[in-house]
């Protein structure tokens, strides 16, 4: 038995395994090949673990769900933090062929019942540590409505639902039992701010070839320390090249709560870290606290800091290497599968300016009109894209895969970009995040990054409201060092060379934007403000 989910065409499938980008290896092979390691595979506060370590810890919890009934084909629901059990976890699972949903720490009841109802888990491990499972309430309530919950598992749990207790007792006689390399090894999150995320089936194949890609692209190695401080159950910090990047070189992860520049400054330091991976309000928290205290002495051992999740401006950019006193590469990237990178020996111009571009050779990507034609090199329009490790549907939504997908199997990520003559994609905005001003459309992110470059922005966003005549108009979040006016912003703008139509039609200043679980600036909560504000 195994999890439903659209395949590749069969011509594709060979092409991929005749490139040998499909190699038929379970995911835990990047693991297992250091079973006998006793190099340090993750730091995690106070506790550190080898490689060795680590492994004994999956077969463990592996052959301890196998007594408790767990089988190859089954799904779990997993809602765990930035901790240890997150990996300990997810590699168990594989071990034994049961493909996850790893809900975000930050998730709550609604996503969760959202989850269980879409893959209807065997398993459900959680932690105590959130509010939702301090007690049993919710714990029982949601037993109670996800009747194919059999087996719970909770973390900072000592009772008979102790996942320590899991992790503890010694794998008798472990057979591994993973499903074939072909199916879903697990499923990740789709992007984007509003309503429940979708399900993204990975395989084994496609998510092991899209490591093994970025961490040649990146260079890691043994060497490679790297901070994980975005949630560990996002693809960017697994896969690009992420956590699961370095356990396959076999160099060490170190665990943070948060991106907070108080927490991670003294984790890079006290750790030696050499790559971190950032979305961009983070590294304008971290470029503050540096301006804040006049010194980077604490990130001297940062080699690469990644940034992505969502556009990077170039006035940002640029601060990086000067601020920060590392190098930069941009991640445009998506849980569907298409990655995008910066090469790390790009020109500044390149590596400021662009996106980078995709990974693979075998990435195949086109900007397409509103009509879903193609359009020549430099046009802005949507993304489509298929490839090695690009899925082909969203699990059990067929409806919504009849307008994400066209005939020829190509992937339309709402994404408005444009391609240049080497390839290099340029993030325009998102379809979504169009604002329809009387019929005149305004990319959100053009002028967020034209606001940024004003002295006394520290953070920009753009959404639609509400208008009776015009349809929609647009309202300018700003978080500011100064007092800053409405008037100005139009005149800075305008000596921007911006089209009249463009200016915000209103200007809010705010202590500071609110954020989506992973990072990105949430738009549907501004836009909450808005319509809060107006019934007032």
């Amino acid at each position: 038995m195994s999890v439903a989910f659209t395949p590749w065409p069969d011509d594709l499938a060979a092409r991929y395994r005749e490139k040998g980008y499909w190699q038929d290896l379970p995911l835990t092979d990047m693991l297992t090949r250091h079973a006998d390691s006793d190099a340090v595979a993750v730091i995690d506060g106070d506790r550190q673990f080898s490689y060795r370590e680590l492994n004994r810890l999956v077969d463990n919890l592996a052959s301890s769900l196998q007594r408790q009934g767990l089988k190859t084909g089954e799904t779990a629901l997993v809602h765990l933090g930035n901790v240890t059990e997150f990996y300990v976890t997810l590699f168990a699972l594989l071990r034994i062929g049961v493909a996850p949903v790893n809900a975000l720490f930050s998730h709550q009841r609604s996503e969760l019942h959202a989850y269980a109802a879409q893959i209807e888990p065997t398993l459900l491990i959680a932690d105590r540590a959130h509010a939702l499972f301090a007690d049993d309430s919710f714990l029982n309530a949601f037993v109670d409505e996800h009747r194919s919950v059999r087996v719970v598992l909770l973390n900072n749990e000592g009772g008979e639902h102790s996942l320590a207790a899991a992790m503890a007792a010694p794998a008798d006689n472990f057979v591994p039992s993973p499903t074939d390399a072909g199916e879903v090894a697990f499923f990740q999150l789709s992007g984007g701010s509003t309503g429940t995320p979708k399900l993204i089936p990975r395989t084994h194949n496609d998510y092991s070839y899209s490591i093994r890609r970025s961490n040649e692209i990146c260079h890691f190695n043994e060497r490679t320390r790297y901070l994980c401080a975005l949630p560990a159950a996002h693809n960017y910090a697994m896969s690009s090249p992420g956590a699961l990047g370095v356990f396959l070189a076999g160099g060490s992860v170190v665990l943070a709560a948060d991106p907070s520049a108080t927490l991670c400054f003294p984790l890079i330091e006290q750790h030696q870290i050499t790559v971190a991976a950032l979305v961009p309000p983070a590294v304008s928290l971290w470029l503050q606290e540096i301006q804040a205290c006049g010194s980077n002495a604490q990130l001297a051992s940062l080699t690469l800091l990644q940034v992505g999740g969502a556009r990077l401006s170039a006035t940002l950019a640029a601060r990086i290497p000067a601020e920060i006193g590392c190098q930069l590469q941009q991640v445009f990237g998506m849980a569907e599968g298409l990655v995008n990178y910066t090469r790390l020996d790009d020109s500044a111009e390149r590596i400021i300016n662009t996106q980078g571009c995709p990974m693979s050779p075998d990435d195949e990507v086109w900007v397409a009109d509103a009509d879903g034609n193609p359009l020549p090199r430099g046009e802005v329009g949507r993304l489509m894209t298929r490839g090695p490790y690009t899925f082909r549907g969203y699990y059990k939504s067929p409806q919504h895969n009849a307008s994400a997908f066209d005939a020829n199997g190509f992937y339309g990520s709402g994404d408005l970009i444009s391609i240049d003559e080497d390839g290099y994609i340029t993030v325009q905005g998102r379809e979504k995040d169009q604002i329809n001003r009387g019929g005149e459309k305004i990319a959100a992110e053009e002028i967020e990054n034209l606001l940024l470059r004003h002295e006394a922005v520290v953070h920009a966003a753009l959404v639609s409201m509400e208008d009776s005549l015009l349809g929609e108009k647009s309202c300018a979040y700003l978080v500011v060092k100064e007092p800053l006016r409405a008037v100005a912003v139009r005149r800075f703008l305008r000596e921007q060379g911006v089209a009249e139509f463009k200016l915000p039609d209103r200007v809010e200043c705010v202590d500071a934007l609110p954020l989506t679980p992973v990072g990105k600036v949430d738009k549907k909560q501004l836009r909450q403000w808005i319509a809060d504000r107006a019934l007032a």
